[in-house]
């Protein structure tokens, strides 16, 4: 998921239910106080600092509900922005604005907080060598805007669903019978192409990781001390990816291990929302 495009095939259905969610029968509301068409104008207001992800989103909203709507953007997805920023304005059937206000909204502040928490944890990173990445740890529907609200951040994301990668976690390692033996059945049916990462939690599990060929050794809720002699155990003969409970205020603790990966599911599970605000909606023309 590089770009807008894969995100742009599937959007549209996921925007329309939450539409549908927001709207079951009419915008009552709206109906009573503006019975027919008028073109208006609303301003998009940052309302605290952070970094931009989801306006084509935001955009997208408006157009399903009136293909004849303007929005315009002064800022792209990934820019840093500050409280008081004229993010864009939104112009169009005053009717459109009210009903689908609320859900642009939610898209573009849900997203633009997990690219700011990303970015606040990626710029810890820096210089080091480390690669951020997210988990599938998201909100039920929304996983695809938040990976791509990650990378807009400045992380990268890991594998995007069960379909994407093979990730040998303790209960496939439970019920294969052992980290070996999952490897080994994993290898049998994954095709060539696709690398095969185990989770660890123990040093013996690392062994065993290593003398079964897996291709990434992910260690989990593992102490420092723990990591340092699994890094050395491993030694260099798979990449090694940290995980399990990493947040901001801690990360700093893994990057002189060796790593080449930290995961964070705190990146889409915990970032709060970023405050936007639509505002002075007014008659035009």
């Amino acid at each position: 998921m590089d770009n807008k495009i894969t995100m742009l095939l599937q959007a549209d259905e996921l925007i329309l239910q939450a539409l549908r969610e927001d709207i079951s029968s009419e915008d009552v509301t709206t109906n009573a106080v503006m019975p027919a068409p008028k073109k208006g104008e609303a301003q998009l207001i940052c309302k605290q600092d952070g970094v931009l992800a989801g306006l084509f989103v935001f955009r997208r909203v408006f157009e399903l509900l009136d293909d004849g709507i303007d929005v315009r953007f002064f800022f792209s997805d990934g820019d840093a922005v500050k409280k008081g920023d004229l993010i864009g304005t939104v112009a169009g059937d005053i009717r459109a604005i009210l009903s689908g206000e609320r859900t642009a909204l939610n898209y573009l502040q849900r997203m633009s907080g997990i690219a700011t928490y990303t970015n606040s944890v990626a710029k810890l990173l820096e210089g080091s060598g480390v690669k951020l990445l997210d988990t599938r740890k998201t909100t039920p529907g929304m996983r695809i805007f938040e990976k791509y609200a990650v990378k807009a951040g400045g992380g990268h994301n890991h594998r995007y669903n069960l379909s994407d990668g093979v990730l040998l976690k303790d209960n496939h390692i439970g019920a294969a019978g052992g980290v070996k033996e999952a490897v080994r059945m994993a290898k049998d049916y994954a095709p060539f192409v696709r690398k095969i990462e185990v989770e660890c939690e123990t040093l013996p599990m690392v062994k065993d990781a290593v003398e079964a060929g897996a291709d990434i050794i992910m260690l989990d809720n593992m102490g420092v001390d723990e990591m340092k002699e699994a890094v050395a155990l491993i030694g260099g003969r798979a990449q090694i990816e940290c995980s399990g409970n990493v947040t901001k205020e801690n990360i700093g603790h893994y990057l002189s291990l060796g790593v080449d990966y930290i995961s964070s599911g705190a990146l889409t599970h915990s970032a709060p929302i970023l405050d936007v605000s639509l505002k002075g909606l007014h008659a035009v023309g």
